[in-house]
């Protein structure tokens, strides 16, 4: 079965979505668990399986598609993507478990379902086509999410999503066309797998056209600075599983293909537009983080912070060292944990009052004991409290940036300091203070099924925060041999000075391996 583990984890969760359209509503909810279970379960697995001091692929399936024009389906892992792909397992996993009388369950379990289809895809593709194809996908069932299930402006926040996304995807297409147009013209032959661009040394000039064509493809996904407005609308309107999946998983795909894609295929080109990334980085972490502040809507505030966060991960991505770059996918995962539960908390109480609005609380911890501990312990990891699991990556991502600019990582690091002012002003809006409206005087506290997936995310946040070395070994070897490989095709004198020289960290970690 682990010759073809990527494959089942990818088909299988379509499979039972297909066969969940004979499932009758009553037994619905109970079937999506057992699937979500199973499929968290071979993700697990997988893990288990992986061999952490292998830096390359592993578990690598390869069908033929069209092998004329070498579109192929290859699959693989490495550290960089084995726990984003376990990230989406559990949160799939736990967010079917969790589902409340949502209006339509069975469709939107199986809405659920074929969405993690496209995600592990996204995670586990080497071929380009096939890549864009479950990158494309994933749109479809997050646009019926917010469309079906969303708020009062569910159609306005979807198309806009839709088109924001679809467009950037069209002009990575493009790239992707001419990556593969400039390998056939170096080989003779046509191919679409990425480990088979790795080895084409590219022209600077050429270089910094495809890593734009590619940049306006994952900076709207993630979203970016300026490219970030379609996202306030998909969290405020979508429901809590939406916003869930969005802020877990879904806005990693475009960090994730940042280090899969552009860093190691135009290595010049990523320390050319190094600085202008940053920049545009920084802007997001504090001016999102300041318009957090401004908010009046909890979620909008979680959003808006969410935002501030995926900024730290893309400065982190363009540091070009280990550190930055094993921080900024750490990052990913301790993002995915934080934000994904705290888009729960807030579905939470607003399943109990059906509002957002922050001025309609306060007192809360009183009434509501357990909630308001949850969200306190989440909401200090998501300000990088030491000790929590966002501390672990928010610090090596600035580490690794420090060595590059002391200036831009210090203007970096104060918006850590305006996001513990939001926060702790939302907090105490919330849970301090008198309970003065009536209807928060007898709010039930959170009951088992809200338990059942808040919980594990309270323990992942301190245990990761704790003891990382389970997340950073795999992650880390793989790291270094994309940091080597960036190191090896660079061919600008700045390049080479940006990105360091690992060959004496390889050849002692080979040495200790063979010891």
């Amino acid at each position: 079965m682990l010759d073809n583990i990527l494959s089942i984890l990818i088909f299988f969760p379509a499979l039972a979505a297909v066969l969940g359209f004979i499932v009758n509503k009553e037994s619905i909810r109970a079937y999506g668990v057992v699937v979500a279970i199973i499929e968290f379960s071979l993700a697990l697995l997988l893990w288990f399986f992986f061999d952490n001091n292998v830096s390359g692929m592993q578990f690598m399936e390869t069908i033929a598609l069209v092998p004329t024009f070498g579109i192929n389906y290859i699959v693989g892992v490495d550290g960089i993507s084995l726990f984003i792909v376990i990230l989406a397992a559990f949160f799939t996993m736990i967010g079917i478990a969790s589902l409340g009388d949502t209006k339509d369950i069975k469709n939107m379990i199986i809405t659920l379902l074929f969405l993690q289809m496209t995600m592990v895809g996204v995670f586990v593709a080497l071929d380009a086509i096939v890549f864009y194809v479950f990158w494309e996908l994933s749109l479809v069932p997050m646009l019926y999410i917010i469309g079906a299930w969303g708020g009062p402006l569910r159609i306005y926040a979807s198309v806009k999503f839709f088109l924001y996304t679809f467009t950037g995807s069209l002009v990575m297409l493009v790239g992707m066309l001419f990556m593969a147009y400039f390998y056939y013209q170096a080989t003779g032959q046509w191919s679409f797998a990425i480990l088979d661009w790795y080895r084409l040394i590219l022209p600077e000039s050429f270089q910094l056209w495809l890593f734009v064509a590619f940049f306006f493809g994952f900076a709207i996904k993630v979203p970016m600075f300026p490219f970030h407005t379609w996202l306030p609308y998909a969290h405020g309107q979508a429901p809590t599983i939406g916003s869930v999946i969005l802020a877990a998983i879904l806005l990693k795909m475009g960090t994730y293909a940042f280090i899969r894609f552009s860093l190691p295929l135009f290595p010049d080109a990523s320390t050319y537009f190094m600085f202008p990334i940053a920049i545009l980085a920084i802007i997001m972490i504090i001016y999102t983080a300041m318009v957090a502040y401004a908010q009046k809507d909890i979620k909008q505030v979680v959003a808006y912070s969410s935002v501030s966060h995926m900024g730290v991960i893309i400065l982190g991505t363009f540091a070009l060292n280990v550190e930055g770059i094993s921080g900024s996918i750490f990052l990913m995962i301790a993002h995915g944990v934080v934000s994904g539960a705290l888009f729960f908390l807030v579905g939470v109480i607003y399943d109990r009052r059906h509002t957002k609005m922050m001025d309609q609380f306060g007192g809360l911890a009183s009434v509501m004991p357990k909630f308001a501990t949850i969200f306190g312990i989440m909401m200090m990891a998501s300000v990088g409290l030491p000790l929590t699991i966002n501390f672990v990556g928010e610090f090596l991502s600035l580490l690794g940036f420090y060595q590059q600019s002391h200036i831009l990582t210090l203007l970096a690091g104060m918006a850590i300091i305006v996001g513990a002012i939001y926060m702790l002003s939302a907090y105490k809006k919330m849970f301090f203070g008198e309970v003065t409206i009536e209807e928060n005087k007898n709010l039930p506290d959170v009951n088992k099924r809200e338990l059942i997936a808040l919980v594990p995310l309270v323990i992942i946040t301190i245990w990761l925060g704790i003891y990382p070395k389970p997340l950073l070994g795999p992650i880390n070897t793989s790291v270094e041999a994309v940091v080597q490989l960036m190191h090896e095709k660079s061919i600008t004198e700045e390049a080479k000075q940006r990105i360091p020289n690992l060959d004496i960290l390889i050849n002692r970690t080979s040495a200790k391996e063979a010891n």
